[in-house]
């Protein structure tokens, strides 16, 4: 089921959460927004009959479960919201390795070899696909019989596994075509952009007028003693029709590098810029 949890400081953000049976317990699990599947310390440590707080606490103390501990987490249960501190999957065989036997009650001592050897794979395959139960029990079932019912419910579940791969394929189809339609439409702004009339000189070409009225008006300035640049400018803006050049259109780029050409040409003979 999808989920909303209250966020807090170092909490763990499930996307789905899971009530999962196992050798007649019931673990809670969830699926969080890191890809990872954690387990609720509490309800595995009440089932083994410890105390959770010591648990807690020497998870804590190893640099290996420490890592992988999540210690505020807000999970969905009968009796509401409760916080609860929760364990990475994979580090469940390394947390449950260090419990001492003799701490353990003798009625519970099998229990715990089983889930040392089993949870873990257990709880993690609950949440794969097509995985309709997390009940070894059922999974032996289902290898020991070929009844109707079995077969029904292998059918089923390739099929939960079909629907699922579709809907995948079909989520990254339609990313893809959304990718495609935007690098088309990114395309089309280009080469609208470049068919423009009223585009823009590049800086290129902005620096090439910029070169040649320095040029003009270094002359001007020569032969008038005076500051001749505002005057270049001002014949430039005019001739043009623009506020400042590099608002000058693309297509007028040509002629007016002819224009200042010619304005220089007639200053200093044929001498180029």
């Amino acid at each position: 089921m999808e989920l909303v949890f209250i966020m807090t400081n170092h909490q763990l953000t499930p996307i789905e959460q899971k009530e999962i049976e196992f050798y007649g317990d019931e673990l809670t699990a969830v699926r969080a927004n890191d890809g990872h599947i954690y387990v609720a310390i509490k309800h595995m440590s009440e089932s083994l009959g410890l105390t959770v707080a010591p648990q807690t606490r020497r998870i804590k103390r190893d640099e290996i479960l420490v890592e992988g501990y999540k210690g505020i987490t807000v999970l969905v249960t009968p009796g509401g919201h409760q916080t609860m501190g929760m364990l990475r999957v994979e580090l469940i065989p390394i947390w449950l390795t260090g419990i001492r036997v003799a701490s353990i009650k003798e009625e519970l001592r099998d229990k715990l070899k089983s889930y040392k050897k089993e949870a873990a794979a257990v709880l993690w395959e609950a949440f794969q696909e097509g995985r309709l139960t997390a009940d070894p029990v059922f999974s032996e079932l289902l290898q020991q019989t070929d009844s109707e019912a079995v077969q029904a419910y292998k059918l089923f579940e390739g099929l939960l596994k079909l629907a699922r791969n579709q809907i995948i394929l079909e989520a990254r189809i339609d990313n893809h075509d959304q990718t495609l339609e935007d690098y088309g439409h990114r395309l089309e702004t280009i080469e609208a952009d470049m068919g423009r009339a009223d585009r823009h000189i590049t800086e290129s070409q902005a620096t090439e007028i910029s070169q040649a009225i320095r040029a003009i008006a270094l002359v001007l300035s020569k032969a008038s003693g005076q500051n001749e640049y505002g005057r270049c400018w001002g014949e430039f803006y005019r001739k043009f029709g623009v506020s400042k050049y590099r608002s000058l259109p693309a297509s007028k780029f040509d002629e007016a590098m002819t224009w200042l050409s010619e304005w220089h040409q007639s200053l200093v003979g044929d001498s180029p810029f």
